[in-house]
């Protein structure tokens, strides 16, 4: 086993129906570009209702069609906000607590031990983030999982994985293994993936490898180390 391996994400996720929410953060093979994306998939009718929408540099889920909202508990959220020089990234409401945790001096690693996986009996999602701090001509980020520890459950297990970022290598978190019933959880660490150079290089990659059936929405933002410079590309399904 090759633990150094980098994956095409295009060939990691092609022939996989359900990886459900994903999170990439990464550098650009140039080593120019700090990178995020973040996405969403479905099954139920309630899941699949939605879009991504951005305002003012943040993104939200929202409703598609807003009268046929069953459940918005745990589908409508800011899946992305910046606070000073940190690009806030996850799957649900704890982009909010990781926003005032680290705005009340706080730590990502410290806002996310108040929180567990979601409570969606019997699938429990984990609750996926990430946090990229950038500085003037690099950056570090930060990945979290918090999942279930047992079938039940009973208690949540958190994990935080903090790196150095390297040059076309980026980390992939996601909430499902594969389809199934329940769903099965992701498993291990954060997967090692390629980020290339050209923001549509990796949006199309992405978007076109997820399920067609259950894939909803795409978030890509490339952002440069030297000018701040900010490049988004934004995919949905329902438009």
């Amino acid at each position: 086993m090759d633990i150094y391996k980098v994956n095409d994400i295009g060939e990691l996720i092609k022939d996989n129906s359900y990886v459900g929410r994903g999170i990439v953060a990464g550098k650009s093979k140039d080593g120019k570009k700090a990178v995020a994306a973040y996405f969403i998939m479905g099954r139920s009718a309630n899941s699949r209702n939605r879009i991504f929408t951005e305002k003012d540099g943040e993104v939200f889920t929202e409703p598609y069609d807003a009268s046929k909202v069953e459940d918005p508990s745990l589908i409508i959220y800011a899946a992305i906000r910046t606070l000073g020089n940190k690009l806030i990234v996850t799957n649900g409401d704890q982009t909010d607590t990781v926003y005032e945790g680290i705005k009340a001096g706080g730590s990502f690693s410290g806002a996310l031990a108040t929180r567990d996986f979601e409570p969606d009996k019997p699938n429990y999602t984990p609750r996926i983030s990430a946090m990229l701090t950038l500085d003037k001509d690099n950056f570090t980020y930060d990945m979290s999982i918090l999942k279930s520890a047992d079938a039940e459950g009973t208690a949540c297990n958190r994990y935080t994985f903090s790196y150095a970022p390297l040059a076309g290598i980026g980390h992939f978190v996601h909430t499902y293994v594969c389809d199934g019933n329940p769903i099965p959880t992701f498993q291990g660490e954060p997967e090692r993936v390629i980020i290339p150079d050209d923001i549509d290089e990796f949006t199309n990659t992405l978007w076109a490898a997820l399920n067609e059936d259950n894939k909803i929405s795409l978030y890509v933002r490339y952002v440069d180390l030297e000018s701040g410079k900010i490049e988004n590309r934004l995919v949905n399904k329902y438009n």
